[in-house]
């Protein structure tokens, strides 16, 4: 068995999900299987849809609307976190009978005070020697890097957003 990598995509440009989920069908394309999670997310996000048609990819539930961290309340984001504990557990056992696993948008959510990194770490000291992680988010904690594999940096040099452009269907999610 190959040793299974650990993958960062970060940086405050636009493309880390779209790269976490190109490398998704990549893998699922070589009969891969594959556990795909995102926090902060919704279920709107267009790439779930698509992710689910193929079967060799278990794609987690998100909540159907979310907030933005900041405009929750204290038992809102209590409640938040339980929930994305919950499903990290649940995709670290069933990432035990995959070859990859994506944690799209954990950074966000260990800095939203969502997760702790504790419980990522604990995930990637644990993981099966041959499961590829894919984590994905900005500001990741420099251990974070230092334990990766491969580190991709996404770097915003011009956004429509700066200009009042809102985040579009199909683009942005």
């Amino acid at each position: 068995m190959e040793k299974g990598l650990i993958h960062i995509y970060c940086g405050d440009g636009k493309g880390k999900t779209t790269a976490a989920v190109g490398l998704c069908v990549r893998a699922a394309g070589h009969g891969k299987r594959v556990v795909f999670v995102q926090f902060l997310k919704s279920e709107s996000s267009g790439e779930r849809s698509v992710l689910r048609m193929l079967p060799q990819i278990v794609v987690f539930p998100c909540p159907h609307s979310t907030k933005f961290t900041f405009q929750m309340t204290e038992e809102e984001k209590r409640e938040e976190a339980r929930a994305c504990s919950s499903r990290l557990c649940a995709a670290w056992k069933e990432a035990e009978k995959a070859d990859m696993l994506v944690l799209d948008e954990v950074f966000g959510a260990l800095s939203a005070g969502l997760l702790s990194e504790g419980e990522v770490l604990t995930g990637l000291r644990k993981k099966p020697k041959g499961l590829e992680v894919v984590l994905t988010g900005r500001d990741p904690a420099h251990f974070f890097l230092e334990i990766a594999d491969y580190v991709t940096q996404m770097k915003k040099q011009k956004h429509p957003y700066e200009s009042g452009t809102g985040a579009r269907k199909g683009i942005e999610y």
